[in-house]
């Protein structure tokens, strides 16, 4: 039987020669990490952008605690007490993940205070938050202002960012950025008016249609003119303080001399001279008595 021939040689693996020599590493691919296996989601599911999932400067705790809020229906309570009953983590530590969250512009919580006269905690979530972010990580949740007047109502700017928040209610009011500062003024009216914002908010985003909103703007444009309140009735003068006139200094009596004793004494009356005169007469004839 013949042997193979060096050409035959050549075409057998390397494995086969050397059995313990290592397998050649991939190219490209790294031994440790993670690794994914995605499927895509058809329902159920949220939506999370990578500003939030890798943000270099919220905790853990507040990245989790943002995409749960994100993931909840509109109106579920997500007070301190709600979300401690549902997690592990204490009061403390939730309490803390708001702040972050509000400090980075994920959410916004206000007080207002009902017609009962029961005061309520409005929380609006931001998937993603604008630029301009107000830091009140120390500061505590911000407390309702009384309606100004109109020499100190908000400026242009403020029925800008309440026309861009407009969608976190219903995403059917999202706005384009022309439609914003076209209806900034009707808004800025209302608020000169002594409208807090947040009943500004309330009109334009209450008992909205259940059909398809196809021109938001238009929408908006005629609830800010039919609802539009009358201005505030100007302020009325105050009064003039009452002037009375100057009490007369009273002069005392004059001093009179008692004709027994000598004596000077000022009667606040006839009746106190008399007596005081006939006193001294008594003690004179005393004085003369054997």
């Amino acid at each position: 039987m013949r042997g193979p021939n060096t050409e035959e040689e050549d075409t057998f693996p390397m494995t086969d020669k050397h059995p313990s020599a290592p397998a050649p590493a991939k190219s490209g691919h790294s031994a440790g990490g993670v690794e994914h296996v995605n499927e895509p989601h058809h329902d159920q599911f949220v939506v999370v952008g990578n500003h939030l999932a890798q943000h270099p400067e919220l905790s853990l705790t507040a990245i989790g605690l943002a995409v749960h809020i994100q993931s909840l229906p509109a109106r579920t309570p997500i007070g301190i007490k709600a979300l401690t009953a549902k997690f592990p983590e204490g009061e403390m530590r939730i309490a803390a993940a708001l702040r972050e969250l509000e400090a980075h512009g994920y959410l916004a919580r206000t007080k207002e205070r009902l017609q009962s006269g029961r005061v309520v905690t409005r929380t609006i979530s931001y998937n993603k938050p604008g630029r301009t972010v107000v830091r009140a990580a120390a500061e505590p949740a911000p407390r309702p202002e009384p309606p100004t007047r109109p020499e100190a109502s908000a400026g242009p700017g403020a029925a800008v960012d309440l026309l861009a928040g407009l969608r976190a209610y219903d995403s059917r009011l999202l706005l384009a950025e022309r439609d914003v500062h076209r209806l900034a003024p009707a808004v800025s009216a209302w608020l000169e008016r002594g409208v807090p914002p947040t009943a500004v908010q309330r009109t334009l985003t209450t008992g909205l249609p259940q059909d398809p909103i196809l021109n938001p703007a238009a929408f908006l444009t005629h609830r800010l003119a039919a609802l539009l309140p009358p201005p505030l009735p100007a302020p009325l003068p105050l009064p003039a303080p009452a002037r009375h006139p100057a009490p007369t200094p009273v002069r005392p009596d004059p001093l009179q001399t008692c004709e027994g004793c000598d004596r000077a004494f000022r009667p606040r009356s006839r009746a106190a001279a008399a007596t005081a005169v006939r006193s001294a007469r008594r003690r004179r004839a005393w004085t003369r008595a054997p």
